[in-house]
């Protein structure tokens, strides 16, 4: 039990210098992670697209389900 006690006193303590070592970074460099409004853009084009595409296929494979039945 003393060793798991202390294992896990040992990850609190590192997740705990994690966080403060991540907030210190955050306010050295208050801009670190900002995306622009492009890379937006681009992904919400990109999931749309998929989800087109993946409802185009379910709608052809609900239609010709019968048919497609015999392959």
């Amino acid at each position: 039990m003393k060793r798991t006690a202390a294992r896990s006193h040992r990850v609190w303590r590192r997740l705990a210098t994690r966080l403060e070592e991540g907030l210190a970074d955050m306010a050295r460099r208050p801009d670190r992670g900002d995306i622009s409004i492009t890379t937006v853009i681009i992904w919400v084009a990109a999931v749309t697209g998929a989800l087109v595409i993946a409802g185009t296929i379910a709608a052809v494979v609900a239609k010709y389900n019968g048919t497609l039945a015999g392959i």
